[in-house]
């Protein structure tokens, strides 16, 4: 298969993602997230990643905006961050994170990890009353497709139980050095794309 930046991968809801992308974390926003963006979109990319905890989403947005490139033909994810897990922090979140991008809906929502630990050193489980957000937004058409992003196995398969839509997406850090061999033949098995970030290693 001969990559371009234009080739798309189908997800599980019939919707393409792109195979290459632009990632913003630790770009500073402003001028610098949207000066980014801006030449990610001349040189053709098409899906740029964003996240609430990154604190770009409105340099991001503003640089798709008037980056020439009809909304249509993008891809564009963000996340929701650990603290604003749970039923109704989710609905608010999302609707603060568009809020920021300017736009209606995004392409792909993330739940960023799977605790809601604001630092991730305790395990906060709020992920069923999370995902019932999430496929509500989803119905929504608020975001077009759902997913997850640093979810093992086992959390796969506790979500999978009690989700009526399946996650699209697991966005991981996946490269020669942290090949994770059965978490990619878990979702392969499931119709969950893997999409990996810092492919190229940190």
């Amino acid at each position: 298969m001969t990559l371009r930046a234009d080739s798309t991968v189908q997800l599980n809801n019939n919707i393409s993602i792109p195979v290459i992308g632009l990632g913003t974390y630790l770009t500073q926003n402003g001028e610098e997230a949207r000066q980014a963006v801006l030449w990610a979109l001349e040189a053709g990319y098409r899906m740029i990643d964003t996240a609430a905890v990154y604190g770009n989403e409105e340099g991001v947005g503003a640089a798709i905006a008037v980056g020439g490139v009809p909304r249509e033909e993008l891809f564009v994810t963000t996340k929701l961050w650990n603290r604003d897990q749970g039923y109704e922090q989710t609905l608010a979140a999302l609707g603060a994170s568009l809020e920021r991008l300017g736009m209606p809906f995004v392409d792909l929502y993330l739940v960023h990890w799977p605790s809601a630990s604001e630092e991730r050193t305790e395990t906060i489980n709020k992920r069923k009353d999370t995902w019932r957000a999430m496929e509500e937004i989803c119905r929504s058409g608020k975001a077009r497709s759902i997913g997850v992003s640093n979810f093992c196995v086992w959390h796969l398969e506790e979500l999978l139980e009690y989700a009526d839509i399946a996650p699209a997406v697991n966005q991981i850090e996946f490269h020669p050095f942290l090949y994770q061999r059965e978490l990619l033949k878990f979702c392969t098995q499931n119709r969950i794309v893997v999409e990996a970030y810092s492919p190229l290693v940190k």
